[in-house]
C-alpha cells in the first residue's frame, strides 16, 4: 500500500532538531522524500506498523505531529504532480 507520511517537528530546541533528523532518517529508510517533510512510502502492513512505531517513539507528542494518508493499491490514479522535481515510480526500475 502507498502511505503518504507528513510530519511537523518543533525545532525551537536542540532536542527538537535532533528529533527532526531522526524522523527524516526513518522515513528515508522506508520511502522517498517528495517535499521537505513529506514522504511517499510503498509498504506492506508489517512495514507500516514497524515504521509507525519507530516514528511515534521519536516524536514529542506535546509539540510534534505525524499524519498518515493511506492511498491504497490504486495510488497511481490518486497522485498528480505539477511543477519542479519530476515524480518517480517506486514500483519502477531502480538504476544505481
Amino acid at each position: 500500500m502507498m502511505v503518504l507520511i507528513t510530519y511537523d517537528v518543533s525545532v525551537t530546541t536542540d532536542s527538537g532538531k535532533k528529533r527532526l533528523r531522526r524522523v527524516a532518517k526513518q522515513c528515508v529508510n522506508y520511502g522517498q522524500r517528495v517535499q521537505n517533510s513529506v514522504f511517499e512510502c510503498l509498504l506492506d502492513p508489517a512495514q507500516f506498523a514497524e515504521l509507525k512505531h519507530r516514528l511515534e517513539s521519536i516524536i514529542n507528542h506535546e509539540t510534534d505531529s505525524l499524519r498518515y494518508y493511506f492511498l491504497g493499491s490504486n495510488w497511481k490514479n490518486r497522485v498528480e504532480h505539477v511543477g519542479a522535481k519530476s515524480g518517480y515510480d517506486p514500483e519502477g526500475v531502480l538504476m544505481i
